[in-house]
């Protein structure tokens, strides 16, 4: 672990009374370079050239962001909370995303953890800084109460929606890790992390019985269920990400499991044939393949890696860029490189980027000169970001810079090479999307401290001196070491601080000593267009050689030395029984995997009670002993040149295998009821042995009546969600648990609001609210609604049909909401389908169907926190549904067909949008996840509706606590409509079998019912309506099993 006094060490100068300088020139050729074509097409010398001291840059950003106390226009950017979210006992905070941010307090773990690192790096210390400790209230962001045990983008957030924003906070953690430790949750967090990423990578594939590679072509993955995100642009790079964490986790726990993932992984990233570059994972990708070939023999394609890294790829054109724009060199920048003249670059990506491939060329010496090049152009195009470098006309948000930060720390979120007519625009997206008063970015520039890190200027202008130590994370034992490229036409001579202990200084790349047994400023000469990459060893150390490696004292100085021929021995990957249980006499089947970097087929041998079996296969089986007891079995591999490596593993013989007892059911009468009321439980458990059941039910409030198979549960006096737990056993060690959330409800608590809007779609898409919120027709067709009444509902092509519907304050009611609507999904699974959304996750609310069939109601409030709930119902397409979705400021809640089935805490206001509500279109103007299906009688509330008026809408019967039912829906016939105090009904004959009583309920527009009887059905009847009050209502007739339904209008 490289703790934080470690991570700053820095080489004191030499005193002047033993000053020395001493000229060494590189003798020798230098070593297997490999271009990287576009990186050849960079200039060696970029102009104009002016090389900030980004570490000073990034020393200032942390002093200004992190000063609680700053006042102006948009100021402070950072906000604490008193207490946090998974860890009440800490308080908590976050930084705006942008200067000017519209979502207040609303913190991005992309943002806030990467500016800790990026502090660290440079040599703050964020345990200790204006009275916080920082690094302990991060962990907030560790979002462990709602089960992810991850860290996410937002605290409270749920996993599944994009890989980038799932991943990146685990690493930045892994980091914040390594370099401080285990303060606060941190090494219980280290382990979940590795646990979770290791879970998913063996449900996308991994596995050693036989040994397969993972995977990974989603856009991301839900942790939380194990399921993947198919939807939209995949992200397959995320491979590289998932390599990083579970390999650093492998390093510092020495967890083997965590070991297979990681090849696993990385297998899946190196065999891809297509570019997957799309954000910033790939490079942690190139880092961890470079890493693991270096120390423990795995054969990556690292050239292919690095070819995706900066060649444009088909996602949005991502890649590295080459070229001036308006005379100024942007090569090296990273973003859409379009090559079109409409490049898009963006700050965050390449200084992430730099931060991960400077460490890589210490453990592949072959890409220095490139590396070492490109982030020369990187350096000196970053600064086109940031205020005060070009015209004011050329940078969108200079007013607040030029006023509030006059030492240009807080850098722009992007570099467009073309803009509103303007060439070369210091810009972003936040200004376009609503989203904040200016483009400067925090999200962005809060990474540069990995730029300020790693650089530091020599007495030659263009020649950097890049640590190579400062971003390895996770590092074995390593001696100062620096990556300097000349990109001069001449040798030029760079003096190197040996420090004031005796130093040899070794070039990995001409595996030469530039220098032995010096001290103080040392110049070395560097020939023109070439790199070296130094080590700073102890002078006259004891040299040895371990296959691929030099080492100096111990200590790795070349991972890719070529002066001592080696044969590299093989390593067992995996040695695994299909299971490690079996019955007597049964087959054994063994699976075996390893790896060599010269040999191509190794032997493998399998051992097992005195059998042996050799060749070339990896899977043999063998039969279990008639004896029951533990067994070993054992593989040995062998390379052609002898060497070998073995292991082994026990497996159990038994007489018989017990089956573990299956919980089958554990259904609930209701899922809520009022405080202090019953609801009736039932479970139904199998057992394979037919062993006897013993039965444990247990909750976490409230009490149980009952035992064996079924109970009733009595909610305690208040309101809250209670989760109650059947375990049981068959006296033999088998077991099973099953668990149901069950809600204490008191619908006393709730306001009442009133009907905001309601589309019908019955001829058109009029809100009939008396609100005049109507909705905009693209290409949405009539259809058929439910009840089978044409030109009464809307079909949406899945493509870019969508309905708008203009923003207006009116919309953007704070408090509570009820959607409510009927929708017969046609094309779900595929991806997301967003029925209607407000603004999405990002601003709102919205309303979905997930790629696992599920209705998702997410709500944004106005502290950021975002609530995703899904509903228990898995949809099947042609079918209608009735939706509703609601928030009370308590609890977000969904109704499948009347029943409420999903429930969850969730408080705070409900943020704002700024954009037009969208139905059947995720925002406006992106038809990425349309819906296709029809969507019709879609009603919005400003309050939480209570579970009967919701039943009441579906069609489902009220009865406070209430089973889901199915109803044949028959259309009624009534006039005069519109009515004045009389109403005749006309119940089609053919439904009037037998006269008998019927049930009729009218409603009104809330959902509220107005009339209830009991009346002898008869084909025509009349009724008073006299007492109910002008506007809409619907009727509902329930007889013979079959519902009746219309809507009638009162003047």
């Amino acid at each position: 672990m490289q703790q934080f006094a470690a991570a700053w060490s820095f080489l004191p100068a030499a005193p002047a009374a033993i000053f020395l300088l001493c000229s060494i020139t590189i003798m020798s050729a230098q070593v297997s370079q490999i271009n990287i074509a576009r990186i050849e097409l960079m200039p060696n010398e970029p102009s104009p050239f002016t090389m900030r001291d980004w570490k000073k840059v990034a020393m200032g950003y942390d002093s200004f962001v992190y000063d609680i106390n700053k006042t102006g226009l948009y100021l402070p950017l950072v906000f604490t909370t008193p207490e946090g979210t998974n860890y009440p006992q800490n308080p908590t905070f976050g930084l705006d995303s942008y200067v000017g941010t519209n979502s207040d307090n609303s913190g991005e773990a992309i943002n806030v953890l990467p500016s800790l690192v990026g502090a660290s790096l440079v040599g703050v210390d964020k345990t200790n800084q204006y009275g916080m400790n920082w690094i302990l209230m991060s962990q907030d962001y560790f979002n462990k109460n709602n089960g992810e045990n991850l860290y996410l983008n937002n605290i409270g957030g749920h996993s599944g929606s994009d890989w980038w924003y799932d991943m990146m906070p685990n690493i930045y953690f892994y980091q914040l890790y390594d370099l401080y430790g285990n303060i606060g949750d941190a090494q219980n967090q280290f382990k979940l992390i590795a646990d979770r990423m290791s879970e998913a990578v063996q449900k996308m594939g991994g596995k050693t019985t036989p040994w397969t590679k993972a995977s990974m072509e989603y856009r991301a993955w839900d942790f939380l269920h194990m399921t993947p995100n198919p939807d939209g642009v995949h992200e397959p790079e995320a491979s590289g990400a998932f390599g990083w964490l579970l390999y650093n986790a492998y390093k510092q726990n020495g967890d083997k499991q965590y070991l297979q993932a990681a090849e696993w992984s990385m297998e899946y990233l190196s065999n891809l044939g297509a570019n997957p570059s799309y954000e910033l994972q790939l490079p942690y990708g190139a880092y961890t393949a470079a890493k693991m070939n270096a120390e423990i023999g795995t054969k990556y394609n690292i050239a292919n890696i690095l070819f995706w890294i900066f060649n444009r790829g088909p996602l949005r054109g991502w890649g590295t860029i080459v070229g001036k724009w308006n005379a100024y060199d942007v090569s090296g920048l990273v973003g859409e490189a379009n090559d079109a003249g409409n490049d898009y670059a963006f700050q965050l990506n390449g200084v992430q980027q730099a931060g991960q491939l400077a460490p890589m060329v210490r453990y592949d010496k072959r890409y220095a000169r490139a590396i070492g090049k490109w982030i020369l152009n990187l350096a000196n195009a970053t600064r086109l970001m940031y205020p005060g470098f070009l015209p004011n006309t050329h940078q969108d948000s200079h007013t607040w810079s030029d006023q509030y930060d006059p030492n240009g720390v807080m850098g722009y979120e992007a570099l467009r090479e073309q803009d509103a007519g303007l060439m070369l625009v210091s810009t972003g997206d936040a200004l376009k999307g609503g989203w904040a008063g200016t483009n400067l970015s925090l999200y962005s520039t809060s990474s540069i401290g990995y730029l300020g890190a790693i650089l530091e200027k020599t007495n030659e202008e263009k020649i950097l001196k890049i640590d190579l130590l400062k971003t390895d994370f996770f590092k074995d034992a390593a001696y100062p070491s620096y990556l300097l490229f000349n990109p001069y036409t001449s040798t030029k001579s760079v003096l190197i601080d040996a420090g004031p202990e005796p130093t040899d200084i070794y070039d990995v790349v001409s595996e030469t000593f530039l220098a032995q047994n010096v001290t103080a400023p040392t110049s070395i000469n560097i020939p023109a267009n070439k790199a070296v990459s130094i080590v700073l060893a102890p002078a006259g150390g004891t040299i040895s050689y371990k296959n691929n490696e030099m080492l100096i004292n111990g200590v790795v100085v070349d991972y890719n030395q070529s002066s001592v021929a080696y044969n590299y021995p093989p390593r067992i990957q995996s040695f695994a029984p299909d299971r490690t249980t079996v019955e007597k006499g049964d087959t054994i089947t063994l699976y075996g995997k390893g790896i060599d970097q010269e040999t191509k087929d190794l032997i493998y041998t399998f051992i097992f009670q005195g059998e042996t079996k050799s060749g070339l296969a990896k899977e043999v089986t063998f039969i279990a002993p008639d004896v029951v007891g533990t067994y070993e079995a054992k593989l040995i591999v062998e390379d052609e040149s002898h060497q070998r490596d073995s292991a082994s593993i026990v497996i159990d013989v038994v007489t018989e295998i017990n089956l573990f007892p299956e919980i089958v059911e554990l259904t609930p009468a209701s899922r809520y009821t009022h405080p202090g009321g019953t609801i009736h439980i039932k479970s139904v458990v199998t057992d394979g042995n037919n062993d006897p059941i013993n039965y444990s039910w247990s909750v976490s409030g409230g009490n149980i009546n009952g035992t064996g198979n079924e109970i009733d549960w009595t909610a305690p006096g208040s309101e809250g969600i209670f989760t109650l737990q059947l375990s049981v056993d068959d006296g033999r060690g088998g077991t099973a648990t099953a668990s149901v959330k069950l809600f204490s409800y008191d619908t006393n608590l709730d306001a009442h609001g009133d009907l905001i809007a309601w589309y019908p779609f019955a001829g058109n898409a009029n809100d009939i609210s008396g609100h005049q919120l109507n909705g905009i027709v693209s290409g949405a067709k009539f259809t058929a609604d439910s009840l089978g009444q044409q030109l009464q509902a809307y079909f949406f092509d899945g493509i870019n049909d969508h309905i708008r519907v203009v923003n207006n304050s009116i919309l953007n009611f704070t408090d509570g909401i009820t959607v409510t609507l009927f929708a017969q999904p046609q094309l779900i699974g595929d991806k997301e389908r967003f029925i209607i959304s407000h603004g999405s996750y990002q601003n709102r609310w919205k309303l979905s169907i997930t790629p696992d069939r599920k209705v998702r109601w997410t709500i944004k409030n106005t502290s950021g926190a975002v609530k995703d709930l899904d509903s228990e119902t898995v949809l099947e397409e042609n079918k209608f549904y009735h939706i509703a979705a609601t928030y009370n400021g308590r609890f977000a809640m969904i109704y499948i067909n009347g029943r409420l089935e999903s429930f969850s805490p969730f408080s705070g206001l409900i943020n704002a949008s700024p954009l037009d509500m969208e139905i059947g279109q995720y925002l406006p103007d992106d038809p990425s996840y349309s819906f296709r299906g029809i969507l019709d009688e879609i009603k919005i509330y400003d309050y939480a509706q209570l579970p009967d008026s919701v039943a009441a809408e579906s069609g489902a019967v009220i009865t406070g606590t209430h089973e889901d039912q199915q109803f044949d829906y028959i259309s009624l016939n009534v006039f005069p409509n519109p009515a004045l105090k009389s109403l005749t009904i006309e119940i089609p004959s053919s439904h009037i079998v037998n006269p008998s009583s019927s049930f009729m309920t009218i409603f009104d527009i809330n959902g509220n019912i107005e009339l209830n009887t009991l009346f002898n059905s008869a084909p025509t009847m009349t009724i008073d309506i006299s007492a109910l009050s002008p506007g809409l209502h619907i009727i509902r007739i329930t007889h013979d099993g079959k519902t009746m339904i219309k809507k009638f209008i009162t003047e």
